[in-house]
C-alpha cells in the first residue's frame, strides 16, 4: 500500500523540482506517470526534461505517442497509466483517488505554494485523501530544504 507525498513548493519551481523527483523514483525503481490538467502543460514539462543536460537524462513519453506502454515516464492528462506505472506525481492540481494511492507504490502531488487556489486545492486534496484511509505525508521546502512538516497514517 502506498502513500500520498505532498510537496509544497516555495523555493525552487516545478521544472526545478519534479525532475529531481522523478530521478528519486526511477532510481526505486518506480514506473511513473506525470499526471497534469493541461495538454499544453505536459508538452512545456516535456520539452523541459528533454533539456536538462546529459547529466540528468531522463527517459520520457508524452501521452499519445505509439510506444506509451514502454515509457518509464509518461506525461499525460488522463487517468488511465497506459505505461503500467506504480508512482504518480500530480501536478497543477491533477485528481488522484484514495484507491489509486493505496494501489501505487507512491502518488506525489506538487503544488504551487505561491498560488492560494493551488494549495488550497491541495489541503482539499489531503483530507480526501486521508479521510480515505490513506497514508500521507507534507514537506515543505519553505526553509531552503524539504523538511517533513507533517504525517497522517502509517507512510
Amino acid at each position: 500500500m502506498g502513500a500520498a507525498y505532498f510537496y509544497h513548493l516555495t523555493q525552487a519551481s516545478m521544472d526545478v523540482t519534479l525532475p529531481r523527483l522523478l530521478e528519486k523514483a526511477r532510481g526505486a525503481g518506480w514506473r511513473i506517470a506525470v499526471r497534469g490538467v493541461d495538454p499544453g502543460r505536459m508538452e512545456w514539462l516535456d520539452q523541459k526534461l528533454w533539456l536538462l543536460g546529459e547529466e540528468s537524462f531522463l527517459a520520457h513519453g508524452l501521452a499519445g505517442g505509439a510506444h506509451d506502454a514502454m515509457q518509464p515516464i509518461l506525461l499525460t492528462t488522463e487517468t488511465m497509466l497506459a505505461n503500467g506505472a506504480t508512482c504518480v506525481m500530480s501536478v497543477d492540481g491533477a485528481q488522484v483517488s484514495a484507491e489509486e494511492v493505496q494501489a501505487s507504490d507512491r502518488v506525489c502531488i506538487l503544488f504551487d505554494g505561491h498560488d492560494p487556489e493551488a494549495v488550497q486545492h491541495a489541503r482539499g486534496q489531503w483530507k480526501a485523501l486521508t479521510d480515505g484511509g490513506c497514508a500521507a505525508q507534507y514537506w515543505s521546502e519553505e526553509s531552503g530544504n524539504w523538511q517533513k512538516k507533517a504525517e497522517s497514517g502509517a507512510a
